[in-house]
């Protein structure tokens, strides 16, 4: 049988090479990984070993020639395969079959009777892992079929995903048993694809001393395979071992397909640790370490802890150490989550609150019998809840896990609390069936709480959206972030008296400057102002507001 020997993969951005020596001649018997031809790209000057065994029987390239990637080098015909028929036969007679390599020239410190132990068994070979998101492909062509013999990393499948198409290799030798799909299947992750019998060498020789045999002396004797069923051609242990060998010395053991991945999902395959014999990577290694170096980011990400060593202050002068506290820590790490996992944008507006604020001040003596103070973060707290009704967007949570949409029944209100330790966020729950009174009074007890250190974690729970107001100590406008898994957040600054035109002439007014983040995967920019106009509009019309009572 007549093989082909390619140009393999020769590393990243290299598509062709210059021939500059013609290794081997027609009629040359080689070996696997025998040196055939030396070439030189844009970056060195290499020896190319072959993959394939046997009698040359063409050449295709001389000296002076420029090949690219996957072009036909040598015509290879293979040897020993009349008799590779037969000795596949006695394999599947019996499970286990017990093999000795011997040669007539003796190598010292060789263990005596030290024998490969070829195991065999039917396994199921499924479709494997493709990505990041991907559960099923297209099966554009099956490479094999059933009776095939074949080796690890051998191409299987050529598949499609929605990001890329790929070879699917084995991660067996063995011999193609029954084949479950055909082209232009869609088969999930998982799916069964091959039964396939495995023939993979359970124990290797084991030497003392830590000598090894010399590769020469190996040349000299052909080997002779002695079994219990017959004898086993020097080709039957090319089954085994039939591995694309590394293009130059010091660079990565990897197969072209496995070089391909790499190169797509953007790593450097001299990093990737190989778990294969004598290093040897895998497309299992490489997803392994993409994964690896995903969750090394994620974690940073989480904790809210830069990656990155600071520098010795104490040079620059005197500093002090102390520990964040258990508040702060928290309020740290959910928030760097929050910003960093959140599309966040804001929107800003400005409501006229000169009516309000009229209404606020003559209804406070009313609430001021309960031992309450009405504020305009207690008014807002009836406002978005009536917003919320009407937007329902803005009262929902993603879950990206399942790619779903919650949407929630109830609404509750977080009021951002500034306390000595740090910031928290207490939640005044079902707002909708509590009237300004009693809103005001369980925001004020709450507060109390945090301040105090004597809230409870199911009083910082369940939230629907968030209010923060920062009107008591300043500022024109600013950004908050979302307190996840809300969507969105109110931010309040302080109002101040500006010059509106109205009713053809100017006049002062009092505003009030409102600040809504919001979760772009979810909220679009326009929903967004429609929502922070109509809370606009709610505080310049306050009469159903605080005539409300429920």
């Amino acid at each position: 049988m007549s093989k082909e020997f390619k140009l393999p993969e020769l590393g990243e951005n290299i598509d062709s090479a210059d021939i500059l020596n013609v290794l081997v001649s027609v009629g040359d018997k080689i070996e696997l990984e025998q040196s055939v031809i030396e070439i030189e790209t844009d970056k060195a000057t290499i020896e190319v070993p072959t993959t394939v065994s046997g009698v040359i029987k063409e050449i295709s390239v001389k000296p002076g020639d420029n090949v690219t990637i996957g072009q036909t080098i040598l015509i290879v015909e293979e040897t020993g395969k009349q008799k590779s028929d037969s000795v596949k036969k006695d394999v599947k007679k019996s499970q286990t079959v017990e093999t000795k390599i011997e040669t007539d020239k003796t190598v010292k410190d060789k263990k005596p009777d030290k024998s490969i132990k070829v195991k065999e068994e039917i396994i199921d070979y499924k479709l494997p892992e493709l990505g990041e998101n991907i559960d099923f492909a297209d099966i554009l062509s099956v490479l094999v079929k059933v009776g095939d013999n074949i080796v690890v990393d051998q191409s299987l499948l050529d598949i499609e995903t929605d990001k890329a198409t790929i070879e699917v290799p084995s991660t067996v030798n063995g011999t193609i048993e029954e084949v479950f799909v055909k082209d232009g299947d869609k088969p999930k992750v998982g799916d069964v694809i091959f039964k396939i019998k495995t023939s993979d060498v359970a124990k290797k020789p084991e030497q003392t001393n830590n000598k090894k045999i010399k590769e020469e002396d190996v040349k000299k004797e052909e080997p002779k395979i002695v079994t219990s069923k017959g004898e086993i051609e020097k080709s039957r242990i090319g089954e085994f071992d039939d591995h694309q060998p590394p293009i130059t010395r010091g660079s990565a053991p990897a197969a072209p397909s496995v070089r391909l991945l790499a190169r797509e999902l953007g790593v450097d395959i001299q990093k990737i640790p190989g778990t294969g014999p004598a290093g040897r990577i895998s497309l299992v290694d490489v997803k392994a370490y993409v994964k690896s170096l995903n969750e090394k980011r994620t974690a940073a990400v989480v904790t809210g802890i830069l990656q990155k060593k600071l520098p010795d202050f104490t040079k620059y002068g005197k500093v002090e150490n102390v520990p964040m506290s258990k508040i702060r820590k928290v309020a740290a790490t959910h928030l760097s989550y929050a910003w960093s996992t959140i599309p966040h944008v804001t929107q800003f507006d400005k409501s006229d609150i000169t009516v309000l604020e009229k209404e606020r001040k003559s209804f406070n003596q009313k609430a001021e019998e309960s031992g309450v103070k009405l504020t305009i973060t207690s008014i807002l707290i009836k406002v978005l809840t009536e917003a919320l009704k009407k937007f329902h967007t803005f009262n929902c949570s993603i879950d990206i896990e399942k790619q779903e949409i919650i949407y929630k029944k109830y609404y509750n209100i977080g009021i951002a609390v500034d306390t000595e330790n740090g910031l928290m966020v207490p939640v005044i729950k079902n707002t909708d069936t509590k009237n300004l009174t009693k809103l005001s009074v369980e925001m004020g007890q709450l507060a109390k709480k945090a301040r105090e250190r004597k809230i409870s974690l199911e009083e910082l729970q369940g939230g629907s959206i968030t209010i923060t107001n920062l009107g008591g100590i300043g500022g024109t406008s600013f950004t908050p972030i979302i307190n996840s898994p809300e969507v969105a957040i109110l931010g309040v600054s302080r109002g101040s008296q500006e010059s509106i035109y109205k009713n053809g002439k100017f006049s002062p007014r009092l505003m009030l400057p409102l600040s809504l983040s919001y979760d772009h995967r979810i909220i679009d920019g326009a929903d967004a102002a429609r929502f922070l106009r109509w809370v606009c509009e709610a505080l310049e019309d306050p009469k159903t507001i605080l005539t409300e009572s429920n």
